[in-house]
């Protein structure tokens, strides 16, 4: 596991430098490791590495590892770790709200106010659910989000639920030449 943390030091690295070139405060910047498909071991390995915020987009795969985590830190099996903060990153099923609402604490994928009402409701009695929503900029059928025209009156009726924090926009914009010269 001493692999991820080099892999997380190295990110952290490049982030770094891409805020300082963007004249931007790198402490400003949070990454959020993509734990999807990892085992938990995987993750109290990065959370004893440091890194805190973690994505995951399948509700079932996410809910047991939830449970590794929290047993495994429980019983001093993360060492110092703090408690994870889990982001929930994938298409949202309205028959998960519930669950997403209850075991995670930010949503990068709201997109339609009906998803967004059944998470504010479920979230009752708690913080807030630290919300974006997500925008198809591209225009793209194999994309999911509300289109760019729709985002205002979304966002209004976003902030209005009492479950629910409005933080911001999600977009994965089309990749353009440079993107995939980089990739290379």
């Amino acid at each position: 596991m001493h692999e991820i943390a080099t892999r997380l030091r190295d990110v952290g690295e490049r982030i770094r430098s891409a805020a300082v070139a963007a004249a931007r405060d790198p402490a400003q910047v949070q990454l959020v490791a993509v734990s999807k498909t990892f085992p938990a071991d995987a993750v109290l390995a990065a959370l004893s590495a440091g890194q805190r915020a973690f994505g995951e987009n399948y509700v079932q795969e996410a809910l047991a590892k939830m449970q590794a985590v929290e047993t495994a830190l429980a019983h001093g099996g993360g060492g110092s770790a703090a408690r994870p903060e889990w982001h929930f990153i994938g298409p949202i099923q309205s028959n998960k709200t519930r669950a997403i609402a209850r075991h995670f604490d930010w949503v990068h994928t709201v997109d339609r106010l009906k998803v967004a009402q059944r998470l504010s409701e479920a979230r009752s009695g708690s913080l807030p659910l630290q919300v974006c929503l997500q925008v198809n900029v591209g225009g793209e059928a194999s994309k999911s989000g509300v289109a760019p025209a729709e985002v205002e009156p979304l966002a209004h009726a976003v902030a209005q639920l009492p479950g629910l924090r409005l933080r911001g926009l999600m977009t994965i914009p089309r990749p353009s030449a440079d993107m995939v010269e980089q990739r290379m």
